[in-house]
């Protein structure tokens, strides 16, 4: 049954989940990497597409920016859809010298200067990580594939602009770069009891002011899309 912001009936969303924020990224996604893929939701212009990747059943849909609209798919996505698994694919600003435009970052934990954690969970201090074997698998599936990755934890922020929180005490807290979806995903998941991880592009290093050009966006965006896939792959395999 339709929820207020999916329009997809019951069943049409598979149990494994992409989530890029800019929903026309899930349409690339969904044309170029997925078999037989059709469109299964398209409330407020935000798409959802279903198809499958190597003979596996798979979705991927888009969730918009921030953790406020992020959330709201999410929760759907799990409590009304029954995904189960799901993988943020997104873009992050690198804050540290040896992280480079195109590389990618895969997410071990997200700290973040949003309340949204505090207020689903009713504590200080909730720690938003990811599972750790869907982390391995995307790992795994990165390494395989000879792309340049690093491992660790990111910042979630609540504004794209405006952010207070100087670069220094988060480059100090061991910080690789800023987002603005992980920890609300990660703490969404944990809430529902659903699994999660996020593997990120880096299109903007702030250190030294770069910008990845739109083509380099978007190759890089699609390795990193089939690298989330393949780790799809080799979770369910291992859990089959």
């Amino acid at each position: 049954m339709p929820t207020p912001h999916i329009s997809a009936e019951k069943g049409e969303f598979a149990e494994a989940c992409l989530l890029p924020g800019d929903p026309r990224r899930a349409q690339v996604i969904a044309e170029e990497l997925l078999t037989e893929a059709r469109l299964v939701t398209e409330v407020r212009g935000m798409l959802g597409f279903t198809g499958s990747y190597a003979g596996r059943p798979v979705s991927v849909m888009g969730t918009g920016m921030g953790i406020p609209s992020s959330a709201i798919y999410i929760n759907e996505l799990i409590s009304d859809y029954g995904v189960e698994r799901l993988i943020r694919v997104g873009s992050c600003g690198a804050i540290r010298d040896d992280v480079n435009l195109r590389d990618l970052v895969i997410v071990s934990g997200a700290s973040t200067d949003s309340a949204a954690p505090r207020n689903m969970f009713g504590f200080d201090g909730f720690a938003p990580v990811p599972d750790f074997a869907l982390t391995a698998a995307l790992t795994g599936a990165a390494d395989a594939a000879s792309l340049t990755f690093h491992v660790g934890s990111v910042f979630t922020s609540d504004l794209f602009y405006g952010a207070v929180t100087p670069i220094e005490q988060l480059q100090q807290a061991g910080c690789l770069a800023v987002e603005m979806e992980a920890a609300g995903l990660f703490a969404v998941s944990a809430r529902l009891k659903a699994r999660a991880a996020a593997i990120l592009t880096v299109s903007d290093q702030i250190l030294r002011a770069e910008h990845a050009t739109s083509q380099e966006r978007q190759d890089s965006f699609l390795d990193m899309a089939r690298t989330a896939l393949e780790a799809l792959t080799a979770d369910a395999g291992s859990t089959a």
